[in-house]
């Protein structure tokens, strides 16, 4: 299986999957139909990737793209999720679900709602780290 992986190539997603000796390959880059058929991949990792895939490339990969992502979807959708949940006051969490046309509106696969202990001493980059680590230890 070769593995499309939108996102850092420092991501400890990306690295995990090498570690487990998948055939992966990492960009940030915006995604073409020709990228995707001439290097031959099957499945689609996204995890903070920038930009909403189109339905051409969705099409390449029926129920093999999958996005984790730092919100308890449905709610805070899109970017800065994180931030709008503290604004918003909506749940905090992580899923992953598989791709769809929408922003972030694809079917769940797995979540899991995080509670922090004070949000009177957590700050932004504090939960997003929590997050991120709790986002991470669902793929294992």
């Amino acid at each position: 299986m070769k593995i499309l992986f939108l996102g850092a190539p420092d991501s400890p997603v990306f690295l995990w999957l090498k570690q487990q000796g998948e055939d992966v390959h990492s960009t940030l880059d915006k995604i073409t139909v020709d990228y995707v058929l001439e290097n031959k991949f099957n499945f689609l990792i996204s995890y903070g990737y920038r930009y909403v895939l189109k339905k051409e490339i969705l099409d390449l990969f029926p129920n093999r793209a999958i996005n984790l992502h730092i919100s308890y979807l449905p709610y805070n959708r899109g970017s800065d999720p994180n931030f709008w949940s503290f604004i918003d006051g909506t749940p905090k969490g992580v899923t992953i679900h598989y791709l769809d046309e929408g922003v972030d509106t694809g079917d769940i696969i797995v979540q899991k709602e995080v509670v922090f202990d004070s949000l009177e001493t957590e700050t932004l980059a504090s939960s997003y780290q929590k997050l991120h680590t709790e986002s991470i230890g669902r793929l294992w």
